[in-house]
């Protein structure tokens, strides 16, 4: 028997088609109402097509700081994706080496987390 969970995601636009909210709501995220976000990057994969299909945005009040803070953790949580999809810790080690000289490039403090 299989299982279906939903994920619901909801843009709301200004007259201009930029986005000035975005909502979310998964069935397994303990969530009983809609979650604000102020970015999103979905990838999805093609298997039919073989390439990634993406949707990335962000609302008018995402900062700066915010996208490069956002971006950092993107990009270790791939790594860490990579290295449990591939089994390859040699180059999921590469990625978190960038990870880490993009923090520094970009004046992340990742001790804070």
């Amino acid at each position: 028997m299989s299982t279906k969970k939903d994920l619901k995601i909801t843009v709301e636009l200004d007259d201009k088609l930029i986005p000035e909210k975005i909502l979310w709501q998964a069935d397994d995220a303990g969530m009983d109402s809609f979650a604000n976000c102020r970015a999103m990057l979905l990838s999805l994969w093609d298997n039919d097509a073989k390439h990634t299909m993406k949707l990335d945005l962000w609302t008018k009040e995402m900062t700066v700081d915010e996208m490069k803070l956002f971006f950092y953790e993107t990009l270790v949580t791939m790594a860490d994706t990579f290295e449990n999809a591939t089994k390859d810790d040699r180059m999921a080690g590469d990625m978190r080496d960038f990870c880490d000289y993009f923090a520094e490039k970009m004046d992340i403090d990742t001790k804070k987390k």
